[in-house]
């Protein structure tokens, strides 16, 4: 079994962005208040490596949380040099960044490329023009074909993240971007439900009732069918909502610390709904870690299944894999 990727992950906060969106405080989502240092490099990937499951021929340096590459250009350069001597003696095979679409070109594809990045990360967030202008994004959907495609001529691998429940969006709008974040050909997605977080515009839009974000079970539906459109394209989705916000900074939308096991349990009810046609008995088989996706959070997924007149029962199977199901008539 080969072993699994794993980021060591290095939050650079809002810094080097141009504008602010109506639903950012990276400070927030992050925790993080301060500019890292080569220092804190060198101390987050030590710490990294007496990990009991840190393998080098996986692990990668990843700048997330901010625009990596419209920060200071020194600065940038003093990170990623300090992240590169971990590339050149093994301990990584490569540094992954996160960045806005119009802070790509390619002048600064050449110096990542020269610093061992292998993998650059865009907030498309949209791709309709409408939603972007009123977020504050600051660029275009032809800024994220752009870069895209700019991008994966360098050779580097692409990964998009897309918002869902954005401020003057909605699920056909989503699923719209969905499509044409696909035709981008990206490696890897991220999909994230927009959280009203305080000391952003769109909890001052919130706060006057002109903004109402998804409920959890919206933001879940959406991004199941989103998660289903991205891997039957080939494109692995490696993160569903985000991996943590501030308790005291939360006001409200579709925020839960289990978004991405509710999603997957989501998904699979979905996918053998598809295949379930006869009401009757059937055993379902699943790999171990799926389960509990299986039965849903409460038996939720059991109950549907036999409101449906499907007497389901769930068993695992070693040969399965993430998201894998069998069903057989009992």
């Amino acid at each position: 079994m080969s072993a699994k990727h794993s980021n060591i992950s290095i939050f650079v906060p809002h810094i080097g962005c141009p504008n602010k969106c109506s639903f950012c405080d990276q400070r927030h989502i992050t925790g993080i208040f301060k500019a890292p240092r080569q220092s804190d490099v060198v101390r987050v990937v030590n710490q990294a490596k007496t990990g009991k499951h840190f393998c080098s021929e996986t692990a990668e340096i990843a700048f997330f949380g901010g625009s990596f590459t419209a920060i200071n250009r020194g600065y940038m350069l003093d990170l990623l040099a300090t992240a590169s001597r971990f590339v050149e003696d093994g301990t990584v095979t490569g540094i992954r960044i996160s960045t806005r679409p119009d802070a790509i070109d390619r002048e600064i594809l050449s110096v990542l490329k020269e610093n061992h990045v292998t993998a650059i990360e865009l907030g498309a967030q949209s791709m309709n023009n409408r939603v972007l202008r009123m977020n504050n994004r600051g660029h275009t959907a032809k800024d994220v074909k752009t870069a895209a495609t700019m991008i994966r001529e360098e050779g580097f691998e692409l990964g998009l993240q897309m918002m869902t429940g954005l401020y003057g969006d909605h699920d056909r709008s989503a699923v719209e971007t969905a499509m044409k974040l696909i035709a981008l050909q990206p490696a890897t997605v991220r999909i994230y439900p927009t959280i009203v977080l305080k000391d952003t515009d769109l909890a001052a839009l919130y706060a006057d009732h002109i903004y109402q974000p998804q409920t959890l079970n919206e933001a879940v539906n959406l991004a199941a069918e989103l998660y289903d459109m991205f891997t039957r394209a080939g494109i692995r989705v490696i993160r569903l909502g985000l991996h943590s916000i501030e308790e005291k900074a939360y006001i409200a939308g579709p925020w839960h610390p289990a978004f991405s096991e509710i999603c997957q349990s989501q998904i699979m009810l979905n996918r053998v709904l598809s295949v379930l046609h006869q009401p009757g008995r059937y055993l379902i088989r699943v790999g171990k870690s799926d389960v509990s996706k299986m039965i849903g959070q409460s038996r939720k997924n059991m109950i549907f299944l036999k409101s449906k007149g499907y007497d389901c029962r769930v068993a695992a199977c070693d040969t399965l894999g993430n998201l894998a199901f069998e069903i057989e008539e009992v």
